[in-house]
């Protein structure tokens, strides 16, 4: 089994990268990195974060959609169509919160686990 790199900290920011990318996952957090520097200029750091705020993006884009079909499928059958999306949303709320732990477990663990579509946005802003 391979060895986990030890981490590094930034240059006069007391903070290592890995606990800079595990925090990043607060998706505000993870702004705040983007320009911020020692933070800014940390490739490995800068990829968590953009990681962090297009999953953010992506996911405050699926619930709206969600509740837009949960409407609109609501007016048209009298409300019922509610008892169909109610357990949806719930096992659509819950998988992507254990990717979020996921997310923030492996940037702690100094690992660069990307999202099928959203970490090559990432990988693409960071530059790799």
């Amino acid at each position: 089994m391979g060895s986990v790199p030890t981490p590094t900290s930034s240059a006069s920011s007391g903070m290592t990268d890995n606990v800079a990318a595990a925090l990043s996952y607060i998706w505000i957090v993870g702004l705040i990195f983007l320009f911020i520097e020692p933070y800014n200029r940390n490739k490995f750091v800068r990829f968590h974060a953009f990681q962090s705020v297009f999953y953010a993006a992506a996911t405050f884009v699926l619930w709206i959609s969600l509740h837009i079909v949960g409407l609109i499928l609501g007016a048209v059958t009298s409300g019922i169509a509610w008892l169909l999306l109610g357990p949806l949303a719930l096992v659509l709320w819950l998988a992507m919160f254990v990717i979020w732990i996921i997310l923030v477990v492996k940037a702690y663990g100094n690992q660069k686990w990307k999202l099928p579509i959203i970490g090559d946005l990432a990988e693409k802003q960071v530059g790799n």
